[in-house]
């Protein structure tokens, strides 16, 4: 029989089906590689000027040179220029298109897999998340910095098979974020103790949904995962916000993705995923903002094959359906490592 599960974070359901034991799988998508990647060194003149770079010492911008490279998007959603406006139209809220919406080449080469990256590579992209959080936190306008990595076109990847990660900052803070920052609020309030602190704990000593557990993170599949094969990577130190992210968790946090990838690679064979990095919000705009959120939030990362696609009933009813038991996902990985 199918199981029910709320999720304690956000408040939301799952359908989990705890009887499917077939590893649901999509069908690869054939890559063929491009006969001239605007993504690739050597190229800089086909893209926008970069807003920040790792480069080899002496090196040019918009240049040859460089390791990792931010540029803004060619066709964003929201640009940096102007003025918040908020305005009503009627019963309706509206303000102005006020954000960033940036690209984070991952790496000078047209590398296939992210998990093919090595791991100084990936360090610097990391590092990369964090400077640009940093750096668009300055921004009161800015009350929320999303970080993406889509892959695959069921995952909504771009045409450019390159690998890049997304950043959008946003003039308002999205609502599943607002739920999670409830959810952990609401927790924070009743027990004095962190959710996320909880769950790393509880999820350890139960082990039935804990891939692995290296120094300084944790990777499990959650209780009410929305996807077959969903993971949550946490921190083990306390810290709300990614930019307090010190440079041992960097070396740490890279190693654990790879792996990540990797065993997605060899079970799921390259299935589309997004990878979502779920920071707090800019706490510049308001000082009574979230305002326990030191105490009570915990940055994560959520990666998410996408191997279904959402139905009616999902859009109909906010529930989920999992046709794939997270004990089950997890015991499968665990055994892949």
């Amino acid at each position: 029989m199918s199981e029910v599960r709320r999720d304690i974070v956000t408040d939301t359901w799952v359908i989990i089906d705890t009887e499917n034991d077939s590893i649901p799988k999509v069908a690869r998508e054939k890559k063929e590689p491009p006969d001239e990647c605007p993504f690739c060194e050597g190229h800089e003149n086909q893209t926008p000027n970069e807003i920040y770079a790792i480069r080899e010492e002496g090196s040019p911008a918009n240049k040859k040179g460089w390791r990792v490279r931010v540029i803004p998007n060619i066709k964003p959603i929201l640009k940096i220029e102007g003025e918040l406006e908020k305005s009503g139209v009627g019963v309706y809220d509206m303000v102005t298109g006020i954000g960033a919406n940036e690209v984070i080449i991952e790496s000078p080469k047209h590398t296939p897999a992210f998990f093919e990256l090595s791991d100084e590579q990936v360090r610097l992209v990391l590092n990369t998340y964090r400077m640009r959080i940093e750096d668009l936190h300055k921004d009161k306008r800015l009350r929320y910095i999303l970080i993406f990595k889509n892959h695959g076109s069921a995952a909504g990847a771009s045409t450019i098979d390159h690998p890049h990660s997304d950043l959008i900052a946003l003039p308002a803070t999205p609502v599943r974020v607002k739920q999670k920052l409830n959810g952990a609020r609401e927790y924070y309030s009743y027990k004095e103790r962190c959710l996320f602190c909880d769950i790393i704990q509880q999820e350890i000593e139960m082990s039935d949904r804990l891939i692995f557990q290296s120094d300084r993170f944790v990777a499990i599949t959650p209780y009410a995962s929305r996807y077959p094969f969903e993971i949550l990577i946490i921190p083990k130190r306390h810290s709300y916000s990614y930019v307090l992210i010190d440079e041992s968790e960097v070396a740490d946090l890279a190693c654990v993705l790879k792996k990540v990838f990797s065993v997605f690679n060899n079970i799921l064979e390259d299935p589309p995923y997004n990878l979502i990095l779920n920071d707090s919000p800019n706490l510049l705009p308001r000082s009574d903002y979230w305002t326990t959120i030191k105490h009570d939030f915990h940055w994560h990362i959520e990666i998410t094959p996408r191997i279904y696609r959402r139905t009616g009933f999902e859009l109909g009813t906010g529930f989920y359906i999992n046709r794939f038991a997270p004990e089950k996902a997890a015991s499968i990985i665990r055994a892949h490592l």
